[in-house]
């Protein structure tokens, strides 16, 4: 089979004044991160799609043998799935969508995904619900094509006009950035703030040497 992993990451957060792609997560940035993990994965072809901080992105994140499809207009909720389809490679059986604040998926969960998917669409089942790493086979690209946003790629999943493959996970979804709790969970493995605001209404976090001086007890 000929695989295409497709790694999203051209949303955006307006008021957080600094792309959420390029917070920093181990030394690195967090899209850069999640960047690497698809890349341990060995695709046959690699895709990632950028929005609006791309310029940034591209300054700072080595995007060394990755497919860039660039979707300016996602940042007003438009599917950056629609536009990368087109540079998938015409010899792939199907893709694996990624999301880029979502650096905690291994190999191990996508291959097994791929492995067990004898549906058109695929989805990974953890201990506490059903997340990313996702399977959609060739046949279903045509609908894809019609989603109105990324959030929509659920919809052919939970609609059930297809069969659906559930495949079991290991442990919890891998945490994603989507909210400051959860990015200081992925960057601290420790407890989160006590608020859960998305990161596009929240200032920028303080470093993290700065957070712990301020977690600890007096």
């Amino acid at each position: 089979m000929f695989i295409t992993g497709l790694l999203l990451g051209a949303d955006s957060s307006p008021h957080l004044g600094s792309p959420w792609q390029l917070l920093a997560y181990q030394g690195g940035t967090l899209l850069g991160a999640a960047l690497e993990s698809a890349r341990e994965c060995s695709f046959d072809q690699l895709v990632v799609t950028l929005g609006s901080a791309s310029e940034q992105v591209h300054d700072r994140i080595d995007l060394d043998g990755v497919r860039v499809v660039e979707s300016p207009h996602s940042d007003t909720g438009s599917a950056s799935i629609v536009p990368a389809l087109d540079a998938v490679d015409r010899r792939a059986d199907g893709i694996v969508v990624l999301l880029g604040d979502q650096p905690g998926i291994t190999s191990a969960t996508v291959w097994s995904l791929v492995a067990e998917a004898s549906t058109p669409i695929g989805v990974s089942r953890y201990d506490d619900g059903e997340s990313y790493p996702c399977w959609f086979g060739r046949e279903l690209f045509g609908e894809l094509r019609g989603l109105r946003s990324d959030a929509d790629l659920w919809n052919p999943i939970h609609e059930g006009t297809h069969p659906v493959t559930r495949v079991d996970a290991i442990g919890n979804i891998p945490p994603r950035a989507t909210t400051w709790s959860a990015y200081h969970q992925l960057l601290a493995g420790g407890p989160a703030p006590t608020d859960d605001l998305p990161l596009d209404t929240h200032p920028l976090p303080l470093s993290t040497r700065a957070r712990r001086r301020r977690r600890a007890p007096n």
